[in-house]
């Protein structure tokens, strides 16, 4: 029932602990026939997709109920829409009507009209409590925020009986939502669900950032190193029909097709393999940076004039299937002479692979890291190495100790803070996503003017700290927003890291940050002593 995966949901988001966590959603799928463990399960995982039922629809029908002011302050303080709608809905009294299934409310949303949707959301939150509510909203909304991710789901499936987490890993993107065949696999009632897809997406290996401590305990001869290019992971997956036609598929990390989104790619390979790369914009020979590549990405009709302006490339780092053999087992440096061997074959202009970086001791590798120009016009594009033990198997999810990543250092600015907002969630109460600002001339003296936003980079204690200061230097509001004082004479100074800038004539500052967030509090400067727009624009990136 809708009400017993609604309680599910309350606990998850109240408990810490991960093991708690798996044993709660374990003890759900035990308890919970199919397919209503399957549809909690797809609502865990993402694999969800309501087409005409959309965060809009809930904010109508809470307006048709409720005073609009009123929602919009309580929205306002509490800043989640599932908690906010949940709390002020005015159920009828009196009413008496059962609460729905779970899998009847996700087969209704993917068969009902359009039309029909808005008197059938209304009915079941006259039907539902308030815990109901907020988790068929979240539903609807597809965000859930309770702290679990896909692995830890899946991880609770395989708990269910013998299975890793791995072996639910490596059937999964074969699956669909009800999941029926999956459960009865992990409880030992049937057999491994199989994959018939000729090119299926094999999930990713991922990699740990790795702290300076982890030096100490790592032997240099036992790992590779390649350069991490500044784009974005792909995988290839290739095969021969029946007719002994190439068939080939681009799919992102998480799994999801965007063949149609890169033509030029997948319409012009023709591999017998599955291949782990990094999607890149090449052009005249040299890797462009990521910010050309964000002008290819996620367009929903993809032109000539595009596909010849942003010409796309994979950068390859590691081969699953070699001609029909899955190869994840072996070995990585195993893998890597099978991958150099693919590659030499191909010939393939849309496809390349990532330089090996010699190396005998980490300060040798740092020393390639912090200059890597022996990449020669590519080395912009580097972000950084990779580590990878030689004799690793390409296992899905983020096993420790087999890959690292070492990313260049992120560049630092001092910024004044401009403004604040409340976050969303458990952050709700506090005001947690700031914009800040850099000086730049002006007619009677210097100015500041926004150059980002941030929201994380801070610990808890930190963000108690920030949160007081902005309530208590706040000198305008604007709606959810507070000004908070910024002259010369007085401000508070945020260290900010990013890993990059480019231009935009969106920002007034005719810059943007990529993946701003705060490394530190500067308690201890002046705010006249932050930094200058000046400072900033001799770092930007060339345009596109």
């Amino acid at each position: 029932m809708m009400n017993r995966f609604a309680s599910l949901l309350d606990r998850l988001a109240y408990e810490p602990r991960r093991n708690g966590k798996i044993a709660l959603i374990a003890d759900y799928f035990r308890s919970e026939p199919d397919p209503e463990r399957g549809f909690a399960l797809a609502a865990m995982t993402g694999a969800l997709r309501f087409r005409n039922a959309k965060p809009g629809l809930v904010r109508v029908l809470i307006a048709e109920r409720t005073d609009p002011v009123l929602f919009a302050l309580s929205y306002d303080y509490v800043g989640d829409l599932s908690e906010t709608v949940a709390l002020l809905w005015p159920a009828p009294r009196g009413l008496n009507r059962p609460s729905p299934g779970l899998a009847e409310v996700v087969e209704t949303l993917q068969r009902l009209p359009k039309t029909d949707l808005p008197r059938q959301l209304a009915d079941w939150l006259d039907a539902l409590d308030e815990t109901g509510r907020w988790a068929l909203i979240k539903l609807i909304t597809g965000a859930l925020r309770i702290g679990v991710s896909a692995r830890l789901a899946k991880t609770a499936v395989a708990a269910l009986g013998t299975l890793s987490a791995d072996d639910v890993e490596h059937v999964w993107h074969g699956l669909a939502p009800p999941y029926t065949e999956l459960f009865a696999w992990a409880e030992g009632q049937g057999s491994r669900p199989e994959n018939a897809d000729p090119v299926p997406f094999r999930p990713v290996m991922l990699a740990h950032p790795i702290e300076d401590r982890d030096f100490a305990t790592l032997d240099p001869a036992a790992f590779s190193a390649e350069w991490k290019w500044d784009g974005i992971r792909v995988q290839a997956a290739g095969a021969r029909d029946g007719d002994g036609n190439p068939l080939t598929r681009l799919y992102s990390r998480t799994g999801e097709d965007i063949s149609g989104a890169f033509p030029d790619l997948a319409g012009a390979l023709a591999l017998d393999a599955t291949i782990d790369g990094e999607l890149l914009i090449l052009r005249e020979g040299r890797v462009q940076s990521f910010n050309v590549l964000q002008q290819r990405l996620n367009r929903k009709q993809v032109s000539a004039a595009l596909i010849a302006d942003f010409p796309a490339h994979i950068r390859a780092y590691d081969v699953l299937v070699d001609h029909g053999e899955d190869v994840r087992a072996l070995p990585f440096s195993e893998r890597r002479e099978r991958l150099e061997a693919l590659i030499a074959h191909e010939h393939d202009p849309l496809l390349s692979i990532s330089a090996l970086i010699p190396f005998a001791s980490w300060d040798a590798l740092a020393a390639h890291r912090a200059d890597p120009s022996e990449a020669g016009d590519d080395a912009a594009a580097i972000e950084g190495c990779m580590l990878k033990r030689c004799d690793s198997p390409y296992l899905p999810g983020r096993p420790k100790g087999l890959w690292f990543k070492w990313k260049r250092d992120a560049m630092v600015v001092d910024a004044v803070l401009m403004y604040a907002q409340r976050g969303h969630g458990k952050r709700s109460s506090f005001y947690s996503d700031f914009t800040f600002g850099v000086w730049r001339p002006a007619e009677d003296g210097e100015e500041l003017v926004p150059v980002g936003k941030a929201y994380f980079g801070f610990t808890d204690e930190e963000l108690a700290e920030l949160d007081k200061y902005v309530r208590r230097h706040t000198i305008n509001r604007f709606g959810p927003v507070r000004e908070v004082a910024h002259g010369a004479d007085g401000g508070l100074v945020l260290e900010i890291a990013f890993e990059g800038l480019q231009r935009s004539s969106r920002h007034k500052s005719g810059i943007a940050m990529r993946f701003p967030r705060i490394s530190r509090i500067r308690w201890d400067k002046p705010a006249i002593e932050a930094d200058r727009l000046a400072t900033l624009e001799a770092l930007l990136e060339p345009a596109a």
